[in-house]
């Protein structure tokens, strides 16, 4: 059993449906779904760097049953083209949890490893910004 709290107007996928409170609530899954709440949910127009499109993919794969084989096709692609790309120990590490979460169908869990490559991307972004300025 799961116990979610939204607040007022958050929102939430659930099983691909969009939901959206009320009025601060709290839900008590009792069976299995596919959940994101709203801060979880990235919009296609927000996956525009490598990381964000594999979290983006990852996430469609988690929410969308009927179309993930073309999500984990994707992913495959993703994460293989950004395994290629990174040299941090700590980013091949989350890569590899990643690959080991996403063949054992665990998108949620594997959302995780994308959100910690998200970071990672930030601070070599914000790095080579200052560099820039310099």
């Amino acid at each position: 059993m799961l116990k979610i709290r939204l607040r007022n107007g958050e929102k939430m996928v659930v099983n691909g449906a969009v939901l959206r409170a009320a009025s601060a609530t709290t839900l008590w899954l009792e069976s299995d779904a596919a959940i994101l709440r709203g801060r979880e949910v990235m919009r296609p127009e927000e996956a525009n760097t490598p990381a964000r499109r594999l979290y983006f993919a990852c996430m469609m794969a988690y929410i969308d049953a009927e179309g993930r084989p073309a999500h984990q096709q994707q992913l495959v692609g993703l994460l293989g083209d950004l395994m290629n790309a990174i040299e941090s120990p700590h980013a091949k590490a989350a890569c590899t949890a990643l690959a080991h979460d996403l063949a054992s169908a665990q998108y949620y869990r594997a959302l995780t490893h994308c959100r910690s490559l998200i970071d990672h991307e930030d601070a070599l972004m914000a790095e080579a910004a200052r560099h820039a300025q310099h």
